[in-house]
């Protein structure tokens, strides 16, 4: 321990309204990992704001290449937990990829995410887009306007390319999602064949989400989803135009989570538990009094060691709003969610949905059973931590008890055909009814063998 720190963390702690004891820390210095990307707020703000000081953790905070860097380094220990794609532990517990079991005892937003089409491809668009009275375009745009752009490209004998930043992330399964909604093949995994490209319309790919608008510029790809600031990036920059918010594609849809190994959060309960207390304490503050300390969230975010991109870039999408093309600004007050309706509780049901896109576009290769998708959401989302932490914080002082969710089974109520764009309701206690109420990807004993879906 270093006294000098200690004091501050316990002065901190005592200043709180319950003069809170600091839990028994069997590891206090930590290194937590992130990608450049706004919804790592929870983690910036909880070590400015002093949380993970006031729960007696000396936490340092370090940027990351890519997703593949970041999920390596918290499986060989490098880093104590991170910034993850809610798919990295869904995928690396089920050994999709590298595997490894990851847990997350706390998830860390909601929506977040865009898809952005190059300027040519938009040109290309509008006439299929129906028109508001005042002449903007009417969202939210579905890909059915994007179809007839894609069927001419790929009767010249050019494949349309777009790219997502990691073959698990949500952004993978969002733009597959929006394609699928509106006509287009996505392609399909094998255990043969990892790309994802199997009998595609639309060529996905990976590329980093710091590169995605230079690489929109450079041509290499002709759409992307990422999430923010880099649709935000490519209006500011005037090389491209975001066509749909995931907010738009389903509402309140799960975003990332903060993943540690199942082995850390056995070796050290009371640090796990320390760090999702920080944590919750932090999202509470990045939506308190109607989002009232966003600007200021923004301003920790905008620094080089954080996201690093322009404070009005980022505010264009913290702050209420959301860009498409310059000067068409929309209110979308929920596009980035930190706490609110439950963001930050870790729902069986939303890991039950990342497992659905899994087996719908082949990366399950074979068919599931329900009580499988229950027992790997179970095995990886774990409420009763997130539980037990807020239970002190709110016994502390720091935290409401009517803003938890304490009788949950760890279900939310189904998402209603309104709130997604292709009408289809969500309830992910019934994930294989869920995927057979879907017209495009795999159901009941299909399976991908070569480049055909047989069964």
């Amino acid at each position: 321990m270093k006294p000098t720190l200690l004091s501050l963390a316990l002065g901190t702690a005592l200043a709180g309204p319950a003069f809170a004891e600091l839990l028994d820390l069997e590891k206090d210095e930590l290194t937590f990992g992130f990608i450049k990307l706004t919804d790592m707020a929870p983690l910036a703000v909880a070590y400015e704001q002093g949380y993970f000081l006031d729960e007696g953790l000396f936490v340092t905070l370090e940027a990351q290449a890519n997703w593949k860097v970041l999920l390596d380094g918290v499986i060989d220990g490098q880093l104590d937990g991170a910034h993850m794609l809610a798919g990295q532990p869904l995928a690396a517990t089920i050994g999709f990829g590298t595997e490894a079991h990851i847990i997350t005892p706390f998830s860390m937003d909601l929506n977040g995410n865009g898809i952005t089409v190059s300027n040519e491809i938009w040109e290309k668009m509008l006439p299929h887009i129906p028109k508001m009275d005042d002449g903007r375009p009417q969202h939210p745009i579905s890909a059915e306007a994007l179809a007839p752009v894609v069927e001419e490209y790929n009767a010249a004998g050019k494949p349309f390319n777009m790219g997502m930043v990691f073959p698990v992330s949500t952004h993978n399964y969002e733009l597959r999602y929006w394609l699928a909604a509106g006509g287009l093949e996505p392609g399909f995994y094998s255990p043969e064949n990892v790309t994802g490209q199997i009998g595609a319309d639309v060529f996905l790919s990976v590329t980093p989400p710091p590169q995605m608008p230079a690489t929109l510029e450079a041509g290499t790809i002709y759409g992307y989803c990422v999430g923010e600031p880099w649709n935000q990036q490519a209006v500011f920059k005037g090389i491209g135009v975001p066509v749909i918010t995931d907010y738009q594609l389903w509402k309140n849809n799960p975003e990332k989570v903060f993943g540690i190994t199942n082995e850390f959060a056995e070796k050290y309960p009371n640090t796990t538990l320390a760090v999702t207390k920080a944590l919750i304490r932090a999202a509470i503050w990045l939506d308190e009094n109607d989002n009232a300390n966003r600007p200021a969230a923004v301003e920790i975010l905008s620094r080089p060691e954080y996201v690093g991109a322009d404070y009005e870039v980022i505010a264009n999408s913290m702050t209420g709003f959301f860009e498409f093309e310059k000067g068409d600004k929309r209110d979308i007050p929920d596009f980035n969610v930190f706490f609110r309706y439950n963001a930050t509780y870790p729902f069986y049901s939303d890991a039950i949905w990342y497992l659905t896109q899994m087996r719908r576009w082949g990366q399950i290769p074979e068919a599931k059973s329900d009580e499988w998708f229950h027992d790997v959401a179970k095995d990886v989302y774990k409420p009763e931590i997130y539980l037990k932490a807020a239970r002190l914080l709110v016994d502390e002082g720091l935290a409401n008890e009517a803003d938890f969710p304490w009788d949950s089974d760890g279900y939310k109520a189904a998402t209603p055909a309104e709130d997604i764009i292709d009408g289809i309701p969500y309830d992910g206690r019934f994930p294989n009814a869920y995927l057979e109420s879907l017209p495009i990807g795999l159901k009941g004993q299909q399976i991908v063998v070569g480049n055909e879906v047989q069964g």
